[in-house]
């Protein structure tokens, strides 16, 4: 997967695509974001992004995968499980950078790849669409409401593309209907990219698809 440069331009259009109220804090970009798979070489540019605290409370991406277990799991023991997804591949999501800061994470995968996706009845598969799944972002303190995330929105959409996903998923909050902090992202940014809700099992927490195979 090569890199995608995503310019100001780019994300102004994406943030044009619906006429919805702008997201929560919502400023203009004002810096060019590179978006990269986060390949083994990256690594130290996640530990890096991530910091001492292994991004929220120390899940190090690990939440998805194994559900509460990474609270009662050390948090090195989190990030080197981590790791070994990275080492053994393929990228399980992508970083932006700002220059040569890295500024934000997404995890991108199959959702086969997060089991416990499934035990969330929040979040149940909505039918057998072999989906790919924007599962969760962590953007640097600075960063924050500056288009970092519509930008790996929209690498996210080339990549899963890429690689002939049927669809990609998301699972945000809704600000309209909740005012939760999200690590999932907004629907009101994810209405912007195109994305559609195809299921709503709570009030707060549609599920979102962007469906690759009319493109």
């Amino acid at each position: 997967m090569s890199p995608v440069a995503i310019s100001r331009t780019s994300v102004a259009k994406m943030r044009m695509r619906s006429p919805s109220r702008p997201s929560i804090g919502a400023r203009k970009s004002t810096t060019k974001i590179t978006v990269r798979p986060l390949t083994p070489d990256l690594w130290p540019a996640l530990e890096d992004l991530f910091g001492e605290k292994g991004a929220c409370n120390g899940c190090w991406c690990m939440y998805w995968r194994i559900g509460s277990a990474y609270r009662r799991t050390p948090r090195d023991r989190n990030k080197a499980a981590f790791r070994d997804v990275v080492r053994t591949g393929p990228p399980p999501g992508l970083l932006a950078f700002a220059g040569d800061v890295v500024v934000g994470w997404c995890q991108l995968t199959p959702r086969d790849a997060l089991p416990w996706l499934d035990r969330e009845w929040r979040l149940r598969r909505v039918d057998d669409v072999p989906v790919w799944s924007l599962s969760c972002f962590y953007i640097r303190i600075g960063y924050r409401r500056r288009g970092v995330t519509t930008a790996l929105i929209a690498a996210a959409l080339k990549a899963a593309r890429r690689a002939r996903a049927a669809a990609l998923e998301a699972y945000p909050f809704d600000a309209d209907k909740s005012p939760s902090a999200s690590g999932t992202g907004y629907a009101s940014t994810f209405a912007r990219a195109g994305f559609k809700v195809v299921a709503r099992h709570i009030p707060a927490r549609p599920i979102m698809r962007y469906d690759l195979r009319a493109q």
